[in-house]
């Protein structure tokens, strides 16, 4: 039998730690329910509780948020009162900055406000969406459910999230490397390999030749080309940070070959996920629209749906304004017109979310099986012409010492 390490909530709602002998984590957490406890965390004693199964791309207030509400969310369902769930979940913090946050937000609660006021004091953890769930969740009596969802909606769009950037770093090493290696021949070996040449004074190939001038001329300019790049990136980066720019950036991205229908399919996962959470907890519908179109990355997107909640509330739906955004796959439409015969729009919302959080990786799979072979064939093209210019030359030499 092994040792496993447990963190517990008595009846009291006091936190009780310790250890227990058992077979497996299960029973041990069986034996815990037997004894009147109800488990927060059973395992060996060197692992972080609950943070530890986390996904390692998720990190920062992201992190905090989702392990707070998975928190919340098994400490009132095992009927735990509000005030004692948030000091526990304080104590099982490991990062002091949230822990600081989740105090505040208990004294605040103390004082009087309801949880989401007290959440909306922390805007840069709490989202709208967020706020405006457990809102709902109080005025209907059933935090617990809606802390439940919180944590499926928060556990589901970081592994989209983690799923792309992972997909990402491959190329982006590619083309690191691929970059460095030409960086450092045309800087410090093209020069050495030239000086041969400049001492012997033969006829040079003019491949050669064309490399040696190309290496000479990144030494002597390369700082204000570099200079000039960064110049450009900022004015870029200030730029689109304007609200024209980033309509702007945002229209563009859309209309990359491959890349921008994986970005379509991600918004659109990302705002019916939203709205799968909102409708589920009786959030107005127009409502809903605004706090989902809020956490939305891409502005173009995100800015046709004052359309779509103009035609909400003329009567017309939802299924019907957003076909004519145009900014949906038009399956988005047909499955909210099916969501709206039956009465179930909030299921044809989740079920919509599964459907393009799926298309997204397989689009971005597509993406990537295409571009990773394009940047080792540009990069092998570049590093190949590199050498072959210097063999050219090496063969020169042997052809005139013969």
């Amino acid at each position: 039998m092994t040792s496993f390490f447990f963190k517990a909530v008595a009846a009291d709602g006091k936190l009780r730690t310790g250890t227990l002998a058992g077979e497996t984590e299960k029973s041990v957490a069986a034996e815990l329910r037997r004894q009147g406890l109800t488990p927060v965390y059973v395992g060996l004693e060197k692992k972080a509780p609950f943070r530890w199964k986390l996904p390692t791309l998720v990190r920062g207030r992201r992190r905090d948020v989702l392990f707070f509400t998975q928190e919340l969310s098994t400490l009132l369902n095992a009927g735990v009162p509000l005030d004692r769930a948030l000091a526990i979940t304080s104590e099982l913090t490991e990062r002091p900055g949230f822990r600081r946050v989740v105090l505040d937000v208990l004294r605040v609660l103390k004082g009087g406000k309801s949880l989401a006021d007290s959440l909306a004091t922390h805007p840069e953890y709490f989202s709208e969406l967020f706020v405006n769930m457990v809102r709902a969740g109080e005025a209907s009596g059933a935090l617990a459910p809606v802390f439940q969802r919180l944590a499926e909606f928060e556990n589901s769009r970081d592994e989209l999230r983690g799923y792309l950037i992972s997909s990402m770093i491959y190329p982006a090493l590619l083309s690191l490397v691929g970059l460095g290696s030409i960086a450092v021949l045309l800087n410090f070996v093209v020069p050495r390999f030239a000086a041969v040449f400049e001492e012997s004074r033969m006829r040079i190939p003019l491949a050669t030749r064309i490399m040696i001038e190309t290496s000479g001329w990144l030494r002597a300019y390369g700082w204000m080309v570099a200079l000039a790049a960064m110049a450009a990136a900022a004015a870029f980066y200030t730029y689109i940070r304007t609200n024209q720019g980033r309509l702007w950036w945002d229209a563009v991205r859309l209309r990359l070959p491959l890349l921008g229908p994986a970005l379509r399919r991600a918004e659109t996962a990302r705002f019916a996920r939203a709205m799968a959470t909102l409708v589920a907890n009786s959030v107005p519908l127009v409502q809903s629209i605004g706090i989902a179109g809020a956490i939305l990355n891409n502005r173009r997107i995100a800015g046709s749906l004052q359309a779509v909640a103009q035609g909400v509330k003329r009567g017309e739906g939802i299924a019907s304004p957003l076909a004519r955004t145009g900014e949906f796959p038009p399956l988005a439409a047909h499955l909210l017109t099916v969501g709206e015969e039956t009465g179930r729009l909030d299921q044809m919302f989740g079920r919509m979310a599964d459907i393009y959080e799926v298309e997204t990786k397989t689009a971005i799979k597509r993406f990537t099986a295409l571009f990773e072979p394009v940047i080792i064939l540009v990069m092998g093209v570049l590093v190949g012409t590199l050498i072959l210019s210097m063999l050219l030359a090496i063969t020169s030499i042997n052809e005139v010492a013969v």
